[in-house]
């Protein structure tokens, strides 16, 4: 099952709609969860009671969590001055106990589908080192669908309900819908409580515009997944499958078209569950804002999978370095380094937690969490040289929002994202570093080898043009123009053309049929 079937997108999203529209206001939200537990069981089968164990897990933590408010808030209005502090100290740690179990709950399933395997066979080995004799039998299971996503959307809910920002939710039905809305169950984004629950359960009728804005970001996902990202799968594996056959031109060219059939097939997935959501009425976050407009690493990840991003902000960075241990290095390093490196370190400690669950958050294996860290060196490189940097560019005269600047600047990001990219999809770290050496030392190319990667001149040409509007599409949207508001105000016959070319483009130029193997939904792995 995946959010680009035909037939899910084209015919039971509009029946669900047309049938979600015919039946009374009340009943609208159970059909949108009887629709989106269907869809979750379709995939995933009895691996659904992983979802109900998360559901009832974070409705009664939360309930729990503001009865405890509730009683030590009673109990303060009843006692000296003197003694309150002790109240909350108590009724802080009873919290505290029951936000540990929730995530318990939460991250000990995840770990048991996702990751024991990998801390099983590296337990092992390390074991085995030390002497012992043991061999370890992997577990062969199936994992629910967007689990990495809904346990974080979980943990999410009941960490916001324990620092005050959400009150829990007494409508169980309200709690299940949020954490199993069907466009975003599979990849994301990852949505907090008071981004989308009013609105799931709220049972609005579906309003044209709506529908219409929201399939226009349904087509605008199929054409960057049908004509760029299944257009480059053959040729992306074909290169990693098989670098030592190919130049490290050619290598190159596998990165940079893997880096591509990422985002085109994540962001064009973001587009179909976004359009989804608006067919209904529920504005979903956007999870990318134009990323390789950035002008450094850092901003690059506020920018890419935007949801991801906040949720290790909120939840790990945060905590981490405004922690009482965090706080006292930062002091103390602030006296040794001064008020500019100084509080680098007491940062660069929350900010190495942060992306080496980044990469483990991705998947259970080296690559990822080299990839990880790759991230957070790029990242704390940048914070290092950032006051160096600004002096040679005073002491030189540049003007850092020169767009010649600008311009070599995302060049620079683009390059490093490449980098990490392709130690991301390597199949392993030596090889990520084999396939990088070869790309600086057989720099050899002929047309020959280019068209033997997998794909043939018409295939490069309907990328590049594919691209060029992607790109037009992105630097409109940076500028804040809002394209959809503006064909709105066209003509109803050059709305329609502009319509009916959208669709022509995906049927014509989609790859599919004989040839053409699709890529899978990548994220839906994580």
């Amino acid at each position: 099952m995946s959010y680009f079937n035909t037939g899910f997108a084209f015919f039971f999203v509009p029946l669900l709609a047309a049938v979600y529209n015919l039946i009374p206001r009340k009943t609208r939200p159970v059909l949108l969860l009887i629709f989106s537990l269907g869809f979750f069981f379709v995939i995933s089968k009895f691996l659904i009671a992983f979802l109900f164990l998360s559901i009832l897990s974070i409705y009664f933590i939360a309930l729990k969590l503001n009865a405890l408010d509730e009683k030590r808030d009673a109990i303060l209005k009843t006692v000296e001055k003197g003694e309150k502090k002790e109240i909350k100290e108590k009724y802080k740690k009873y919290k505290r106990l029951f936000v540990a179990l929730g995530i318990a709950i939460n991250v000990s399933c995840l770990i048991a589908f996702k990751y024991l395997n990998f801390f099983g066979m590296n337990i092992y080995g390390l074991l085995n080192v030390f002497g012992a004799d043991l061999k370890f039998k992997a577990f062969k299971f199936a994992a629910p669908i967007g689990i990495s996503f809904y346990t974080l959307q979980a943990l999410a809910y009941i960490l916001d309900v324990y620092n005050g920002r959400v009150k829990a939710d007494r409508n169980i039905l309200k709690v299940a819908l949020f954490l199993s809305f069907f466009p975003q169950i599979m990849e994301g984004p990852i949505v907090r409580y008071t981004d989308t629950a009013q609105a799931l359960y709220s049972g609005e009728k579906i309003k044209y515009r709506d529908f219409c804005f929201g399939y226009q970001r349904v087509l605008y996902g199929f054409l960057k997944k049908f004509i760029i990202a299944d257009r480059l799968n053959f040729l992306v594996n074909n290169v990693f499958d098989n670098y030592q056959s190919f130049s490290g031109t050619a290598i190159s060219i596998g990165v940079i078209g893997y880096t591509v059939m990422l985002y085109m097939e994540f962001s064009g997935t973001m587009d179909v569950v976004i359009g989804i959501g608006e067919v209904f009425g529920i504005r979903i976050p956007e999870n990318f804002r134009q990323p390789f407009f950035a002008k450094n690493i850092s901003e690059f990840w506020t920018r890419w999978h935007i949801s991801l991003g906040l949720w290790f902000k909120d939840f790990i960075f945060y905590p981490v370095s405004l922690s009482k241990v965090g706080k006292k290095i930062t002091s103390s390093m602030r006296k040794k380094l001064g008020n500019q490196y100084g509080p680098l370190v007491g940062g660069s400690i929350a900010l190495i937690a942060v992306w080496f669950l980044n990469g483990l958050w991705h998947g259970a294996g080296y690559t990822f969490l080299f990839y990880g860290l790759y991230q957070f060196f790029m990242i704390l490189s940048g914070n290092l040289f950032e006051p160096l940097i600004k002096k040679i560019c005073a002491k030189l005269h540049i003007n850092r929002e020169n767009i010649a600047y600008r311009v070599f600047q995302s060049v620079k990001m683009t390059l490093l994202v490449f980098v990490g990219e392709l130690f991301f999809f390597a199949k392993t770290v030596p090889q990520g570093f084999g396939m990088l050496a070869k790309i600086f030392t057989s720099v050899k190319f002929s047309s020959a080898e280019l068209l033997n990667l997998g794909m043939d001149k018409n295939d490069y040409l309907i990328v590049l043009i594919a691209l060029i509007f992607v790109f037009a599409v992105g630097l409109l949207k940076e500028k804040n123009v809002n394209i959809r508001e503006e064909i709105s105000k066209k003509n109803i016959v050059v709305r329609w053309v502009i319509y009916y070319l959208l669709i022509l483009s995906v049927v014509i130029f989609g790859a599919y049929g004989p040839g053409y193997l699709p890529v899978e939904p990548i994220y839906a792995d994580f």
